[in-house]
C-alpha cells in the first residue's frame, strides 16, 4: 500500500490578503497567488493551504463567512478560484482550502433568516437561549462561557429583535452553528463537497474543536475541561466529515485543534477522523532543547504507530518564530541564527511540516506605528504583506502591490525580500531551499523513524532512519559553542556534512573527531547506513 502524499509533503500557508496583489488595490488576491506559483514551486514546497477567500464582511478578515461557495470580490472571482486550482496542479502543487464549519458570519443568509423570528426556518441552525430573565437581558447571559476573543468577553450576545441570546465562540459577528442539528451537518458537508468537486486536494478545518458543546449549556467549572468545546459528540461529527472527504481519493483533512495538551489533541486523529491536526503544544514551545524533545517524544509515546504528526512554528494567528524565539538583547545576527536553527528543526522532524508565508525569508513581526492595524486580537504584526523586492527599487509596496498596502510593509523589507535573498547564497531563503531539496532527496527525512540521542544540555540531537539510510541532526540551542564527539553520538566512524545552518560549525573528519557548533547553530550529517 502506497503512503499518502501528505505524509511526504511540506505545506505552505498563504494568507491571501498579504501574499500578492495583482490589481493595485493594496490587498492580495487569487490572481496574485497564481502569478507567484513559479516561486513556490522552486522553493520546494509540495502543497498550499490558503486561508479563507470566501465572501465575507471581513469582521475577522475572512473567517466570518457569509457564503462558503463564492469568492469574495476583494480576492477575485469564482473563475479565478478555478484558475488557481488548475494552475497549482500544473505546477505540481496540491491545494487545501480553509473551511470554517463551526460558525458563519452574522450576515450569512442562514443567520439573517434565523434572526428574523423565533419560528424562522433556520432558527435552529444556531444556538439561541433565554437568560435568567426570559425575554429580557436582565441578569446576563445563559451561562459563564466566554468567547475566544476578545479575551474574557461573554460568548453570548443579546438579540433584541427576538429577545434571546445567541452563542458565538469568537466575535459576536460569528454566531456558532448548532452541529447537533442534522440539517446543519448536511448543509456544511455540502460545502466540503462543493470545493472537493472543484478539484481541491483537501481541507483545513478551522477551530474544529468548537463543533461539540455540552448540550445542556452548563457553566464551565474552574480546573475542569471546558464545556463549550471538545464535547464527545464532535467525534461523531468528524467521522461524518471524514466519510465525505474519503469519497475523494487522496483528499486530506487537517484540523486546527486549539488545545495545549497533546492528550486532548490525539483523539482527533483516531481512525476515521482527521488525517492531521496542527500541534499547538509544539508551536508554543519555548526555545529550549529539553522542552522540544519532551513534546516530540510525548507525541510518539501517546500516539498510535500510524498516527502522523503535523508540526508548525508560525501561522497567521501566532507571532512569527524569529520574534517569538528571540530575546530583547539579540542583535540581527543572533535573531537570524535562531530562525535558521528553527528551520532545520522543523524540516527534519518526523511528520508533516507547515510553513507560514515569509518564514523562508526570516521575517520578524512588523512593528506597527500607533493607530495602525485593525485586528482586535493584535495579530496584525504577523500578517503584514510579503516583500517581493526591496522598496528602493520596487517602490513602497515592495513588489507586493503598486498601490497602498492594507498594512505597512515591514521595515526589514529592504534586506529581507524574495528578490534580494534569491541572489544571496547565504540568505535564509537559500537555507530553506537547500533544506527542502535535502528533505526531498533523503527518504529518512521524509518518512523515516526518529530517535533522540543524549547530548550536552541545550543540544538537541536525533537520528532519522529509513531503509538503511540514516540522517543525523544536531542543534545547539544555546549562546555558547558546543563541542561534540560525533562518533560517540552516532556510532559511525565518519559523518559527512550535508548542511549547516550557519558557518559556525566545523565538519567532523577522522574517526573520533569532534564537531564544534557555534551559538544557535545546527548541522545535518550523513552517518552512513545502519
Amino acid at each position: 500500500m502506497s503512503r499518502p502524499w501528505w505524509q511526504d509533503a511540506v505545506v505552505y500557508q498563504i494568507y491571501p490578503r498579504s501574499f500578492a496583489d495583482s490589481d493595485g488595490d493594496g490587498i492580495g488576491d487569487l490572481p496574485g497567488i497564481i502569478e507567484r506559483l513559479p516561486y513556490l514551486r522552486t522553493l520546494g514546497v509540495d502543497a498550499l493551504w490558503i486561508s479563507p477567500f470566501f465572501r465575507s464582511p471581513m469582521a475577522d478578515f475572512g473567517y466570518d463567512i457569509s457564503d462558503h461557495t463564492a469568492v469574495d470580490p476583494i480576492f477575485g472571482t469564482d473563475a479565478d478560484a478555478e484558475a488557481l486550482i488548475a494552475a497549482a496542479h500544473a505546477h505540481g502543487l496540491r491545494l487545501l482550502v480553509d473551511i470554517v464549519l463551526s460558525h458563519t458570519s452574522d450576515q450569512h443568509p442562514w443567520f439573517r433568516d434565523a434572526a428574523s423570528s423565533r419560528t424562522a426556518a433556520k432558527r435552529d441552525f444556531y444556538v439561541w437561549r433565554d437568560g435568567p430573565t426570559p425575554g429580557r437581558p436582565d441578569g446576563g447571559p445563559p451561562n459563564n462561557w466566554v468567547a475566544g476573543f476578545p479575551a474574557g468577553v461573554p460568548a453570548w450576545t443579546w438579540h433584541p429583535g427576538t429577545a434571546q441570546w445567541y452563542l458565538h465562540s469568537h466575535l459576536p459577528q460569528q454566531p456558532d452553528l448548532d452541529w447537533s442539528n442534522p440539517a446543519v451537518r448536511a448543509a456544511q458537508l455540502e460545502v466540503l463537497r462543493h470545493w472537493l468537486d472543484r478539484g481541491v486536494d483537501g481541507v483545513r478545518l478551522d477551530a474544529i474543536n468548537r463543533l461539540g458543546k455540552d448540550p445542556d449549556h452548563r457553566d464551565n467549572v474552574a480546573g475542569e475541561p471546558s464545556r463549550q468545546q471538545d464535547w464527545p459528540t464532535l467525534h461523531e461529527y468528524l467521522r461524518e466529515v471524514r466519510a465525505v472527504v474519503d469519497e475523494y481519493p487522496g483528499a486530506v483533512t487537517v484540523g486546527e485543534v486549539w488545545e495545549f495538551d497533546q492528550r486532548r489533541i490525539l483523539p482527533y486523529l483516531a481512525p476515521g477522523e482527521l488525517h492531521l491536526a496542527h500541534n499547538f503544544v509544539f508551536a508554543r514551545s519555548p526555545f529550549d532543547a529539553a522542552r522540544i524533545r519532551l513534546t516530540v517524544e510525548e507525541f510518539v509515546e501517546l500516539a498510535d504507530p500510524d498516527t502522523w504528526p503535523a508540526w508548525f512554528l508560525g501561522n497567521h494567528d501566532e507571532p512569527r518564530l524569529v520574534t517569538r524565539w528571540s530575546t530583547p538583547g539579540d542583535d540581527e545576527e543572533t535573531r537570524a541564527a535562531r530562525g535558521r536553527l528553527a528551520a532545520v528543526l522543523l524540516l527534519t522532524l518526523r511528520g508533516t511540516p507547515f510553513l507560514y508565508q515569509g518564514e523562508e525569508l526570516g521575517l520578524p513581526d512588523t512593528e506597527l506605528p500607533p493607530g495602525i492595524g485593525t485586528d482586535r486580537d493584535g495579530r496584525d504584526p504577523q500578517r503584514t504583506p510579503m516583500p517581493w523586492a526591496p522598496p528602493s527599487t520596487a517602490g513602497p509596496g515592495a513588489g507586493f502591490t503598486t498601490g497602498d498596502p492594507w498594512l505597512p510593509i515591514g521595515d526589514t523589507a529592504e534586506r529581507l525580500n524574495v528578490a534580494s535573498e534569491l541572489e544571496d547564497e547565504s540568505s535564509m531563503l537559500a537555507l530553506y531551499r537547500t533544506l527542502l531539496a535535502l528533505r526531498r532527496a533523503r527518504p529518512s527525512l521524509r518518512t523515516g523513524s526518529q530517535a533522540f540521542l543524549d547530548g550536552p544540555p541545550d543540544v538537541l540531537a536525533y537520528v532519522r532512519a529509513e531503509a538503511g539510510e540514516r540522517t543525523l541532526v544536531i542543534l545547539n540551542l544555546c549562546a555558547t559553542p558546543r563541542r561534540l564527539d560525533v562518533t560517540a553520538l552516532s556510532g559511525s566512524s565518519s559523518a559527512p556534512l550535508l548542511l549547516a545552518s550557519t558557518d559556525a560549525a566545523s565538519e567532523p573528519g577522522r574517526p573520533g573527531a569532534t564537531i564544534v557548533l557555534g551559538p544557535f547553530s545546527g548541522v545535518v550529517l550523513d552517518p552512513g547506513c545502519s
